[in-house]
This record gives C-alpha cells, structure tokens and sequence, in this order.
C-alpha cells in the first residue's frame, strides 16, 4: 500500500526531511447535534430590522427592537426564550400583506360601578389591570381601560374608546389577530362586561417570502404563526425540498392551534407530513403563534434525536381551565390524527403529552406508523449527517478501486457503532450484513451505499399486569 501525500511531491529531488500535516483521521467522535431555530413572522413598521432579512435573536428586549413590540414575531420570540432561555434563535420578518385586513374585537362597559373593584382585561396571556371605584360611570371606566391598553408596552392590539366601549384591533394585519383571546375578570361584580371576540382578521403574507430568502441556510427547527393549509401547505413543501437527497438540510415545521379539536384534526390530516407538527392546547390564552414558538423552542432544547419529549413543559404558556382540558379519549383523538397534545401537568404548566408529526398515512392512504414520532425523523437526520460527515472528512480527495470500498464501509460500521453507543441506533450487529458499500453499475466514480438503520424508539407505553394472590 502506497502513502498519498497531498503537499509533498514525489519528483522531490532536493534532499530534506519533509512532514506534511494529515487531520483526515483526527476526529474520530460523532458531529455535536446544535439545534437552530427559526421564526417566521410579521413585522411592525416601528422594527429596526427590514423584511425578509434574517437576524439572531437572544431576548424579548432584542425582538421588540428588531420587529416592533407588540409584532407577531415579538410575540413568538418572548415565547420561545421563556420556553428555552438558551435556544439558538433566528428571525426572519415579513411585512403585512399589501391587502391586509386586522382583525378587531370590543369590551363594553355597561351601568355605573356598584361597587370599588378591579378590572382586568386578558388580551392573550397579558394583562391590563385599572381600578374602579363605586360609582363610577361606564364610560369613564371604558377611558380608563382604553388608556391602559395603548399605554401597556408589548399589546398585540391598539384601542379606540367611544362612548362606553373600547375597541381593539390587532397591530398586525391577518388571520394571526384572530388569535388573540381576549378575557375580563372584575372584582366585587363592580361593572357589568360585553366582548366581542377578535375576528375578520384576513390576507397574510406569503411564507414564501421568508423561505426563499433562507433557503440556503440549514436551520433545524421552523416555527410559523399562520394555520391555514396554504401556509402550512408551502412550509410543508419547502421542508421536503430542502431535506430530500440532494440538499440534505434537516428541519421540522411547527405550528399551534387553540380551537376546536374537530377542525385541528382536520387540518393536520390535510398536510399528512413527517416533517410537520401541529402542538394542540384548547382552551389557552395564548395565541397560536406563541404556542408554536414554546413548542418549537422545546424541540430545540432536546439535542438527542432520539430521546422523546414527553414532559418538557411550556413556560409562559397559559394553562386552559379545567373545562377546556382535552380529556383522555380526547388526547388519543389527537395522537390518531397526527396531533401533538399538550396537558396541564401538576404543576399548573402546560406539558408536551407526546411529540407526534402530522404524519398518519402513506401515499395510498394505508395508515402508517413510520414517521409517527417527531423522534425518528430528527434521528434519520443526525443519523444522515453523521454518515455524511465521517466521509468527507476520511476520502476528500480518495481514489476509488476495490480497497476504498472495504475503507468506505469500515467507516460506516465505525459511525453506526458509534451511534449505538448513544442509543440513538439499534441492533447494528444483527443488521450488518445489509450495509452495502458497491461501485455504481453506469457511473465508474461513484460509490453506491445501502445503510440499514434501526432507529431507537421512545418509551411511550408501560403495560403491566397485577396479579392478585392470597
């Protein structure tokens, strides 16, 4: 066997002692497993940061900054570093539509205070607090709380008073603003309350937008503020182009939904994608968009592709009422139609039931477990990109003849051992066999590989029987 020198010729006449440098065997380990996570969402005008550029965001300060307080993607940013202080976050911000209409809801006072109290408007899951004293008219008291809300910094909405009655609209532009809940609580039954929810927010952005202009950047985990199977349907798309064979970038989409459980299940069977996951919590006070980002920073919080999330709690997500609580038959509803279901854990925080993709049947409309677990698709990733690693490093510049076959597959055996040993693969010795290593039929420099990969499964379900004995 021949020693190749990539520095020192071989028509070297001059005598010398030559050393040149070879790192192609120094790392021996698996790549780190760093996940990234990016948000898409819109902007306001009063953002330092312009549209469809992407920006690292590391607190709820920097977003409001970046985006507006009170934008969009303000929101999903506090959401996902309450979640995930550490999360490695990317931005990308896009403006309203040009035909945009904002969603608005109301909160109307009714009959002079009867008595001092407390007032508290819920819009998502801030507060806005004013007092009220005996007395007190409607109107005055609609001031006072049409005051507050444009004086709080962070809102979703903006408030116009007229007689008796504040009237709010959502900052941004959208079907997004339809998600903001609003709420009132008042002590002593002080003042008589009306809401009109928010609604007719229409016409966002194209996502298209953001995911052109980060296409060739990999980035782990996607989070989006819109549920409708248009958006839904072009991220689903952009995740199968930018993870097929060819690009190779991993990635996992995200989204939330607060509704009923009819028409979430309805929705996640339309997009029917490995790559897609859809967190559920009915009930909450949080928007849907705050719900995706909690999520998808959670995922990023887990570098082990393999290890379930089953636990890992949301902060500063709001917990629903008892009430609004998806009940067990209600959970297993969720987990057969390729939705995530979030509980109350005991604590009073909203928790992850089980992490499931979007995923539940093959093309002929066969149910199909394969990609149930968001698990086996981050593993096929970190699993791709360790395979994918170790040859580069080993034979950048190799020759190809029967001994680089043999060294190719010794490679690969070594990154699947490896891999074992983190159990994030199985029963390697028992699959070996199948891993083929073979010089392509048509193409004399390439080689052809076939990598068996038993991906190791979450411990989801215990089942044991009690046997009674006297």
């Amino acid at each position: 066997m021949s020693i190749a020198f990539d520095q020192i010729p071989s028509s070297i006449r001059k005598p010398g002692k030559y050393f040149e440098f070879n790192t192609k065997l120094a790392v021996r380990t698996l790549p780190q497993n760093r996940q990234t996570l990016l948000l898409i969402g819109q902007r306001l005008t009063t953002g330092k940061v312009a549209e469809k550029i992407p920006v690292d965001v590391y607190s709820d300060t920097d977003a409001a900054d970046y985006f507006g307080a009170g934008s969009i993607l303000h929101l999903m940013a506090k959401a996902a570093v309450k979640a995930n202080p550490y999360v490695a976050m990317t931005a990308i911000a896009l403006n309203d539509a040009g035909g945009g209409v904002a969603a608005a809801g109301s909160v109307t006072i009714t009959g002079a205070a009867t008595a001092t109290g407390v007032l508290t408007l819920w819009i998502g899951y801030q507060k806005v607090e004013i007092a009220v004293t005996k007395d007190e008219t409607a109107d005055a008291v609609s001031v006072a709380l049409n005051a507050a809300i444009n004086a709080a910094i962070g809102l979703p909405v903006t408030s116009v008073h007229t007689t008796g009655v504040a009237t709010l609209t959502a900052r941004n532009k959208g079907t997004a603003g339809n998600g903001i809940t609003l709420a009132v609580e008042v002590t002593n039954f002080c003042v008589a309350t009306t809401i009109v929810a928010m609604t007719s927010g229409a016409t966002d952005p194209s996502i298209s937008d953001a995911l052109n202009a980060i296409f060739s950047t990999p980035y782990n985990i996607f989070a989006a503020p819109w549920i409708d199977t248009t958006s839904l349907g072009l991220l689903k798309t952009y995740l199968d182009s930018v993870s097929n064979a060819i690009e190779q970038k991993p990635g996992v989409g995200v989204y939330g939904y607060i509704g009923a459980i009819g028409a979430c299940t309805t929705l996640s069977g339309t997009l029917n994608s490995g790559r897609l996951c859809c967190a559920y919590l009915r009930g909450t006070r949080s928007m849907p968009c705050e719900l995706a980002a909690a999520f998808a920073s959670m995922l990023a919080f887990e570098e082990d592709p393999a290890r379930p999330l089953n636990t890992l709690e949301l902060k500063y997500i709001h917990a629903p009422a008892i009430p609004d609580r998806l009940s067990r038959t209600e959970q297993e509803t969720c987990l057969y139609n390729g939705v995530t279901p979030l509980e109350v854990g005991p604590d009073g925080v909203p928790q992850i039931v089980r992490a499931i993709t979007t995923y539940t049947v093959d093309a002929a409309a066969v149910a199909d477990i394969s990609m149930l677990d968001v698990t086996t698709i981050r593993t096929l990733d970190y699993v791709r990109k360790a395979c994918r690693e170790r040859i580069a490093l080993r034979f950048p510049r190799e020759k190809l003849n029967d001994r680089t076959v043999k060294s190719v597959r010794s490679e690969l055996v070594d990154v699947l051992k490896r891999l074992e040993e983190l159990e994030i693969v199985e029963n390697v010795d028992a699959n070996i066999e199948g891993l083929l290593v073979e010089r392509n039929g048509q193409d004399p420099n390439r080689l052809d590989a076939k990598i068996p990969t038993d991906v190791v499964n979450g411990l989801h379900v215990f089942a044991g029987r009690i046997d009674l004995i006297l």
